[in-house]
């Protein structure tokens, strides 16, 4: 196959634990060809959807990691996959990147995950869809709301609905004499809508990262344990990335999704879950693979693989 990965900045890349990367060597290994683009290089002309893209070839040096060829301008049609792999934030240059996606989805071009499922399930409110598996919640920009929500659970989280590892997120008590500002803060003065969630205390035993592939779960999850005196998980902030199998509510909740939420385009879903409680479905970026696959032996990329090339094969 030739796969086309939409990606950061190549040199920015950790390839010591970067998802991406992960794909990219299981990709390679099983012969198929690697081409890179970002999001810049993504053009519609004359009709059609076109990417300045590099052929991309791995090294197998840790520093010097990739030789990428001169760029070529080619129609995204002519390749088996192109994988959206862009990290957040989700702004509007991302949701016009979807734009063109769907435009060369209807051209021919096969896009992982689906442009417009990544439109339509924000990674914070597509939850909401699932409440049977939720904890109590708001949405909303309404401070006199979310002080409504806070009096009725005393310790909440707040954060807004277009960040990613753990930006801007707060944990907020009753009592907390900076209440007013944190509010005003995270809500722009009440211009920006954000989630207030009930604050899980479980989160001592880690936020789960549990992976969905081509409607499937991965059978292991990386609970991402907090740092002592911090309230949030991610690895972005410090967190330590512990590997445990799914727990039966992991598996639960793993597979009433899995099957919705591939039927709709996504074959690569990494759901968020505290203690027994869904908190976010990320769909444009997931990561974790190579921290599952060290701990454990088991090939989250060469999953990864399978889904794309089974796609591939029903086309």
């Amino acid at each position: 196959m030739k796969i086309a990965f939409i990606v950061d900045p190549l040199d920015d890349f950790s390839i010591y634990k970067d998802s991406t990367y992960a794909m990219m060597r299981e990709a390679a290994a099983r012969k198929h060809e690697l081409y890179v683009l970002q999001q810049e290089d993504l053009s519609w002309h004359n009709g059609t959807v076109s990417g300045h893209v590099q052929r991309l070839h791995l090294t197998g040096d840790k520093q010097a990691w990739y030789r990428a060829e001169a760029p070529r301008a080619t129609p995204l049609k002519e390749f088996d996959v192109v994988l959206m792999r862009k990290d957040p934030p989700f702004d509007m240059e991302y949701v016009y990147s979807t734009y063109l996606l769907e435009l060369a989805q209807a051209q021919g071009a096969r896009v992982f995950n689906d442009p417009r499922a990544i439109r339509d399930c924000n990674e914070k409110m597509t939850i909401a869809r699932f409440p049977q598996f939720t904890a109590p919640a708001l949405v909303t920009r309404n401070a006199g709301l979310i002080h409504e929500f806070l009096a009725a659970h005393g310790d909440i989280i707040l954060k807004p609905l277009d960040g990613m590892g753990g930006t801007s997120v707060f944990r907020v008590h009753s009592r907390d004499p900076n209440l007013n500002v944190i509010v005003e803060t995270v809500t722009h003065y009440g211009r920006r809508t954000v989630m207030a969630q009930r604050f899980i205390p479980e989160i001592t035993d880690g936020d789960k990262r549990v992976l969905l592939i081509g409607g499937k779960p991965v059978p292991y999850a990386l609970a991402r344990i907090p740092k002592p005196g911090e309230t949030r998980g991610n690895l972005a902030v410090g967190g330590t990335g512990i590997a445990r199998k799914l727990t039966p509510r992991d598996r639960e909740i793993a597979e009433t999704l899995a099957p919705q939420l591939n039927a709709r385009g996504l074959l690569l879903v990494g759901l968020d879950v505290i203690g027994d409680y869904l908190t976010e479905v990320n769909v444009t970026s997931p990561t974790c693979f190579q921290e599952i696959t060290d701990q454990t032996g088991f090939n989250v990329a060469g999953m990864m693989l399978d889904a794309l090339e089974g796609a591939v094969d029903r086309r």
